[in-house]
């Protein structure tokens, strides 16, 4: 298999592996869309240079394909006013017979108990410039809202449906980090199946000058840590990190530690 092909279809085998960030409706109201699970190989070309909220659609647009009980009747659908863009709609599905106009989120947030007052408002995106809780008010007060707008509605006619006869669900994934000194945090809202890792200050690394080091590209954020990359000695890696930190961005790296345990962790610069 060449290795373009293998790393996309690693990546879809880790979407497919993370879980939802909730179950039902147990956040904001939000419905969790439901599809099996199960392993499937991509047979399909993905453009590798889309940005990876627009290459995780890809990956959900195949899915959905591939599921003989869904059918979509548009994805990626622009509401527009007077040619200016209003929003987009992600997905309009048949489920069972059943209109859903579904959004598509996956993310990576970092739990930090001085942020906010609650579970939800604790988890922020690793570089401190978004968080969970935006993002849920945005689909509550924006994405899903514009389904029922005047313009939406002109949409929606031809294609022969009918904003109050359609669903909304969100597919909601994630993969949560908790900080390294205090890794058994209980979740009490969202799915604990979704902690993956943790999260790290440099001057915390000496600590594991016996381990071994890789840093992934953004699109191997999805990929189950495995053992074939290229490892690092602690010096090597925290050289790199240093020049990645001056940008005030937080990678995710992996850890291999001496038994052969391999862990996801963020190096987080705040």
């Amino acid at each position: 298999m060449h290795q373009k092909t293998k790393d996309i279809q690693n990546h879809f085998e880790g979407f497919l592996k993370t879980p939802s960030l909730w179950t039902g409706k147990a956040v904001y109201n939000l419905k969790q869309f439901q599809i099996d699970q199960k392993s499937i190989s991509l047979n399909k070309e993905i453009d590798g240079s889309l940005r990876l909220g627009k290459y995780i659609e890809r990956f959900v647009s195949y899915q959905l394909d591939q599921n003989e009980q869904l059918e979509i009747i548009s994805e990626n659908i622009q509401i527009q006013q007077d040619k200016i863009t209003l929003g987009e709609l992600d997905c309009i599905l048949l489920k069972a017979e059943q209109p859903i106009h579904l959004e598509i989120i996956y993310k990576f947030y970092l739990y930090d108990a001085t942020v906010g007052t609650d579970e939800i408002a604790h988890f922020i995106g690793p570089n401190r410039k978004d968080s969970l809780q935006s993002k849920l008010e945005k689909l509550q007060k924006k994405q899903l809202p514009l389904l029922y707008s005047k313009e939406c509605q002109n949409y929606l006619k031809t294609i022969g449906l009918n904003a109050n006869d359609i669903e909304q669900e969100v597919y909601f994934k994630a993969q949560l980090f908790v900080p390294f000194t205090n890794k058994n945090i209980q979740l009490k809202q969202l799915n604990s199946a979704c902690i993956v890792g943790f999260y790290i200050h440099m001057e915390a690394l000496q600590q594991f000058k016996k381990c071994s080091f890789y840093i992934p590209h953004k699109k191997d954020w999805l990929t189950l840590p495995h053992p074939q990359v290229a490892w690092q000695s602690l010096r090597s890696f925290t050289k790199d990190c240093n020049k990645i930190r001056q940008r005030n961005f937080s990678p995710m790296c992996w850890i291999k530690h001496k038994n052969g345990c391999i862990e996801k962790f963020f190096l987080v610069w705040w």
